[in-house]
């Protein structure tokens, strides 16, 4: 995937994603990396999880309405109905690693492109976090096969 693709689906999402949040502002992109004022960055433990398959723990990340692409197939559920879609996804997929190629955030947005490795396959996963009240929450992740 090169940068261009990133950054025009990075814009074409984040657009869609800030409809679904409180305050979206229009700011220039500015790197995740400067936006550590309130502890440690969410993206990391959501790497963490992703990596072991940690679904119980990722699931605590989602948003009470979560767009769940899995293997193409697009599902707007809840944080529940997702829990139990990833759960079956690891069970078919044992994770081996998961490693976080590009962030980036854009007014009360965060975005995240990263490679899982499960399974004997290649995923690239795609995290939109959107600022809700004091926290960030999950509400889109995509698993798209390499």
């Amino acid at each position: 995937m090169n940068i261009q693709r990133i950054a025009h689906t990075f814009v074409v999402a984040a657009a869609l994603v800030a409809f679904g949040c409180h305050q979206a502002a229009a700011q220039t992109v500015v790197p995740v990396s400067n936006f550590k004022a309130q502890g440690p960055d969410e993206l990391s433990s959501i790497a963490k999880y992703l990596g072991k398959g940690e679904v119980d723990n990722l699931a605590a990340w989602f948003s009470n309405s979560i767009e769940l692409v899995l293997l193409g197939e697009a599902n707007t559920c809840s944080r529940s109905q997702a829990k139990q879609i990833l759960k079956a996804f690891y069970q078919a997929y044992t994770p081996r690693a998961f490693r976080i190629t590009h962030k980036a955030a854009q007014g009360n947005v965060k975005y995240a492109v990263g490679n899982l490795s499960a399974g004997g396959t290649n995923f690239t996963v795609t995290i939109f976090l959107c600022m809700k009240e004091d926290c960030y929450d999950i509400h889109q992740l995509k698993f798209e096969k390499n």
